[in-house]
């Protein structure tokens, strides 16, 4: 009870002006602090939320629990006009006088901060047990609500905090808006500004209000495709359940102007994109590069969009940029449109009935990607009557626009844009298949044995792929003759079940992932290199961070066609890494099956693809070589 008491009488020995400067920054103004000629020891007062406890393990367990100084304040906060009246008071009060006031003991204060004659003192701080039940009441008010809130100690009533004065500085659409300058002008841009908002994309897809035979039947009916090729993009796939919708096609030029861009991004876009305008523009076109004009000409339509040719080193900024624009773009007019809604609900009568401000979800998401589009199990205090009815319907899906941007056409990503994307608008994927693939580019002479294996669906094709290695490839291999072969092996569980089979066979190998420390690589790399080890397991993910050229490879094995087609001709060209003089004959087997069509056409081409999966031959041969 020594440090509560000793609170007290520090509390008491404030002034007014000290007090409300400890309210407000919760600790004494430098210019009250007490200097003389001769230095004193510096005395720290510290109010923890632990300051209340004794160090003895002896203190009553129902003693009431302190708080911090951040909650004291808070229960104390006044916001009558008292409180700035207080501010404007003489800056020459001496402590004097503050010592001097008449303070009321804690046991004269009800829980209602007023004294037993009634009369309430607002400029005395209340003592610390009833600012604690007050505190806590107010902290665990704000946790339930999640809201901001103001506390009044006299009444111990919890309101919501609505700065509707300073309200419109936070307005992201009123606060770069020029000042319009005339009646009649105003006029006349508050009649355009309408019309083109009617006509903006974000309007125009989130006011739309589907049917029930619409959302019927884009869940029950399949997709129609179309075709298209767009001078930087390249061939695109357009595809919708509704309504077939006129064909979109690439502007050539853009103006910022006729985008629909918020105000602020209309003005700051060029100078933050002009990074990358220096040689790629005409002056004519000075905002966008050809593949930022064509990305965001279908982002802005609020079409799903699959763009799969993104490379980190080269326009992967670029792209980062162009869809940075159209989230910000989407986020100010959203916020916008709450703001004005705001405004507007004040301006009306109390008791208007209006549906007309349907602008919100019905929870702020915590999860984006594996829990989105999933209805809350609590209403989190939401105003349902600015929920939006698709929201309500469980139709979010519908609305949602899903940007996906790979380096590679991806079996697994084309799988959740074509099965989770729902976008009632529809979908653009690009679609550009190589020509020749990266097998062009091996230069040793080695024959290439493609070998298919069938499989009756996608998940069944990792045990088959195992059970056709071990029992018509491995076999091949096994002979002391087939020494020196490395197999390549894309997954790493696929890495894990091989390695774990060899040993279980005792075969004679050794093997190298991207967990392996650098001496168990090095060690790895001489016995495969001596012969000393006939095969290496090698992982792709290894070779992806670390790129070591493997050397005495003489027979490769693709377990897997690679994720990344230039690998394929990288692997390959390790073979003339090892040149001892002698003649060696190499082999090469790669392993596919009908569900690894893109990584096979990046590899042979899209024309031989066709060929190796509509042929009744289970194996193909390919030469590659210098003199081909």
């Amino acid at each position: 009870m020594g440090k509560r008491r000793g609170g007290r009488e520090l509390l008491r020995s404030l002034s007014k002006k000290q007090k409300q400067h400890l309210r407000e920054f919760g600790e004494e103004h430098p210019f009250y602090d007490k200097v003389s000629g001769r230095p004193e020891a510096t005395q720290i007062c510290e109010l923890s939320e632990n300051s209340d406890k004794s160090s003895a393990e002896s203190d009553s367990e129902t003693e009431v629990e302190q708080i911090s100084v951040y909650h004291k304040l808070l229960a104390t906060l006044k916001t009558s006009p008292e409180s700035e009246s207080e501010e404007e008071e003489d800056e020459s009060e001496s402590e004097e006088a503050g010592e001097s006031e008449t303070e009321t003991d804690s046991e004269g204060y009800q829980e209602t901060g007023e004294a037993d004659g009634g009369e309430e003192d607002k400029n005395d701080v209340p003592d610390q047990e009833e600012v604690t039940d007050t505190a806590e009441q107010t902290l665990g008010q704000e946790q339930a609500d999640g809201a901001d809130a103001s506390c009044d100690p006299s009444h111990g009533v919890i309101e919501e905090f609505t700065d509707v004065k300073h309200e419109s500085e936070f307005s992201l659409e009123t606060n770069f808006m020029e000042e319009e300058s005339g009646d009649c002008n105003a006029d006349k841009k508050d009649s355009n500004s309408s019309q083109a908002f009617a006509e903006d994309p974000f309007k125009q897809h989130m006011d739309k209000e589907l049917e029930e035979k619409e959302v019927e039947k884009m869940s029950t009916l399949p997709k129609t495709s179309s075709q298209s090729k767009w001078p930087r993009l390249g061939q695109l796939t357009f595809s919708s359940t509704l309504e077939k919708h006129k064909t979109l096609k690439a502007d050539k030029e853009v103006d910022v102007k006729q985008l629909y861009l918020h105000k602020p991004l209309e003005s700051t876009w060029p100078k933050v994109n002009k990074q990358f305008l220096s040689s790629v523009n005409k002056p004519s076109n000075p905002s966008f590069t050809p593949l930022q004009r064509e990305l965001f000409c279908i982002m802005n339509t609020y079409r799903d969009l699959f763009y799969p040719e993104r490379n980190a080193l080269t326009n992967g900024e670029e792209i980062r940029h162009a869809y940075c624009l159209h989230a910000l773009n989407h986020v100010l007019k959203a916020n916008a449109q709450v703001l004005s809604n705001n405004a507007k609900r004040r301006d009306q009568k109390p008791g208007t009935d209006n549906d007309d401000y349907r602008d919100q979800g019905l929870t702020r998401p915590k999860h984006l990607m594996k829990h989105i589009n999933l209805l809350p199990l609590d209403s989190h205090g939401v105003d349902f009557s600015r929920v939006r009815v698709l929201n309500l319907n469980n139709w979010s899906k519908y609305y949602r626009q899903t940007l996906l941007f790979s380096a590679l056409q991806d079996p697994q990503i084309n799988s959740v844009f074509n099965k989770h994307c729902f976008n009632y608008v529809g979908q653009v994927a690009v679609r550009n298949v190589p020509l020749s693939g990266s097998i062009s580019h091996v230069v040793v002479q080695l024959p290439h044995v493609f070998r298919r294996l069938e499989a009756e669906n996608l998940t069944s094709v990792i045990d088959t792929r195992f059970q056709f290695f071990i029992d018509k490839v491995l076999p091949e291999y096994r002979d002391a003759i087939m020494s020196h072969t490395l197999i390549y092996v894309p997954s790493y569980f696929d890495y894990v079940r091989l390695r774990n089979y060899f040993k279980k066979e005792d075969l004679n190998f050794t093997h190298i992932c991207e967990y392996t420390k650098k001496a168990g690589v090095c060690r790895a790399r001489r016995f495969f290199l001596k012969g000393e080890k006939q095969f290496l397991l090698f992982t792709e993910r290894f070779h992806f961070y670390k790129r070591y050229t493997i050397k005495g490879i003489r027979n490769l094995i693709f377990y897997e066609l690679p994720t990344y087609s230039h690998f394929y001709s990288e692997i390959c060209n390790m073979m003339k890494a090892t040149d001892n003089g002698v003649d060696a004959t190499w082999t090469c087997t790669v392993l596919y099956s009908k569900y690894d069509a893109q990584k096979l056409a990046a590899v042979v081409g899209i024309d031989r693809t066709a060929q190796m999966l509509q042929s009744t031959k289970n194996v193909h041969l390919f030469v590659t070589g210098e003199n081909e």
